[in-house]
């Protein structure tokens, strides 16, 4: 069994796609709290639960 975690070992489309989704995570995440704090519906607080917890493993780079 492989110890650790190396993004290396990835498939260079996947390695991209990672890349992004960690960099347009926090502006979702950002627009998603502004919709929150407008209209706050259960459906809006799951999900930006959520989009929070995604958030918070791709930058422990657990994802």
């Amino acid at each position: 069994m492989r110890k650790g975690y190396n993004p290396y070992l990835l498939p260079d489309w996947l390695r991209k796609t990672r890349f992004y989704c960690k960099h347009i995570s926090i502006p979702i995440c950002g627009f998603q709290l502004i919709r929150v704090l407008i209209v706050p519906t259960t459906w809006d607080i799951i999900l930006l639960v959520l989009l929070l917890f995604v958030c918070f493993l791709f930058y422990k780079n657990i994802i």
